[in-house]
């Protein structure tokens, strides 16, 4: 039995790294998978792709999730299309660190917008289709930064402990209609975003932090995301799951 048979979840930024293991993380599971990308309409095309190869409905949507209108938007047509949202995934997300004397107005709210806003964004709009079911999982993507602050990376630290506090207050708000939220804070883990963790003395110092003894996986966080995501994880809402090696400790 497939943990998400005929589920329907929404992934956003899933076109490559943690986004795109999620996704077909969810398909390989059952799920009919929507999910948005901003630049590559090749790489969106392959996902889709190979989602449909596990034979579930698959669709790319060219989608700003900080953008509130093109979240209001996809929702609707994502509900028009697949009858209905039972899961949202909030991974999009960049970075633009810089050490806060040199960050510009732009850089900081780039970063909000993107990675905090887009949360507020998507969750508005898809919890009034799972109220509506009196069912639902929401799963926002902080990161361990958020927890643990880093110099250089104020704003992407505040938007991702934004997140947090975010997650929180929504479980507290939509628990009793069966709706569930959590976030899941990934440690360093081996995507395009993050290759330079790999380089140079700095590499050593990283690995050397972690207990485990090595970097994470894009699927050690979709493996997260469909815990979550199922009925495995129906006990949790309003939790952060620090999926680092232990780097928290």
């Amino acid at each position: 039995m497939k943990l998400l048979n005929n589920k329907v979840a929404i992934v956003t930024g899933a076109s490559r790294g943690i986004g795109e293991a999620i996704a077909l993380k969810f398909a390989e599971q059952g799920a009919n998978v929507a999910f948005t990308y901003v630049s590559s309409d090749e790489k969106a095309k392959a996902l889709e792709d190979k989602l449909t190869a596990f034979g579930v409905k698959a669709k790319a949507y060219k989608s700003n999730a900080g953008n509130f209108a093109d979240c209001e938007a996809l929702v609707a047509d994502v509900v028009k299309e697949f009858g209905t949202v039972d899961i949202c995934v909030n991974n999009a997300g960049i970075s633009k660190d810089n050490l806060l004397l040199r960050m510009s107005e732009e850089q900081w709210d780039d970063v909000m917008n993107i990675n905090l806003k887009s949360v507020y964004n998507m969750t508005k709009h898809v919890i009034r289709p799972m109220m509506k079911a009196k069912s639902g999982v929401i799963i926002n993507m902080s990161s361990i930064i958020g927890i643990t602050g880093n110099a250089g990376q104020s704003s992407y630290a505040a938007s991702k402990a934004g997140i947090i506090g975010f997650t929180k207050s929504i479980a507290k708000e939509v628990g009793s209609r069966n709706i569930r939220c959590n976030a899941v804070a990934p440690g360093f883990v081996e995507t395009d975003m993050t290759s330079y963790l790999k380089e140079g003395d700095s590499a050593t110092k990283y690995m050397e932090s972690i207990p485990l003894g090595r970097f994470g996986k894009a699927e050690d966080i979709a493996n997260t995301c469909l815990f979550l995501a199922s009925d495995m994880g129906a006990y949790l809402t309003g939790q952060t799951l620090s999926v680092c090696g232990g780097l928290n400790i």
